[in-house]
């Protein structure tokens, strides 16, 4: 399984819409937006705690910018460790 799927696996199974702003495979750092889908209740912050444990448990730092400016409700930046 490559990075990207191992990523886009972890955000399928947290029901949210994600896209990618920048791609950098040599460095393996992927700065994503992510939104809550429309009937989805859950406070940003709890949102966000789950993810960020997925990511933590498959090798990942994890920074992220809740409710940024624009669309996406988290902004994060992941790199591989």
């Amino acid at each position: 399984m490559t990075e990207r799927q191992l990523i886009q696996e972890i955000l399928n199974s947290e029901a949210v819409l994600y896209s990618f702003e920048n791609v950098d495979e040599d460095s393996k750092e992927y700065t994503l937006l992510l939104t809550r889908q429309d009937k989805d209740v859950r406070p940003v912050e709890e949102i966000n705690d789950e993810i960020k444990a997925y990511f933590q448990d498959a090798g990942f730092d994890y920074q992220e910018e809740l409710n940024p400016a624009g669309d996406s409700d988290i902004r994060l930046v992941i790199k591989r460790n």
